[in-house]
């Protein structure tokens, strides 16, 4: 028997780097007010779903931020905006959608 605490669970780098670091970082990009901003509005409108936001440190992705990661589904977002957030909220958590232009490439 599998016991699932949550369906989806994000985890939204809001690592912190020293000033003029060269890979940057995520909370230099607002991802902590990003990722708040996420959490909140997830619990309003996912009522369905079992869904966790979590800050999480570096994702080693931090020339994309800021960057977050969708587990199970192991997809990476790059999200700079309100909307991106929304986006990823709409398409994936949703709708059970990716969200191609926000995905990180390698």
């Amino acid at each position: 028997m599998t016991n699932k605490f949550f369906e989806r669970h994000v985890f939204f780098c809001t690592n912190q780097r020293p000033d003029g670091h060269e890979k940057g970082c995520c909370a230099s990009k607002k991802s902590v007010l990003l990722r708040a901003y996420m959490k909140k509005k997830t619990k309003e409108i996912v009522t369905d779903k079992k869904i966790r936001i979590n800050a999480s440190g570096c994702l080693d992705h931090c020339e994309f931020g800021p960057t977050m990661v969708i587990y199970p589904d192991n997809i990476w977002y790059t999200c700079k905006s309100e909307s991106d957030v929304d986006l990823v909220i709409d398409e994936h958590l949703i709708n059970d959608r990716v969200v191609e232009n926000l995905l990180i490439k390698k």
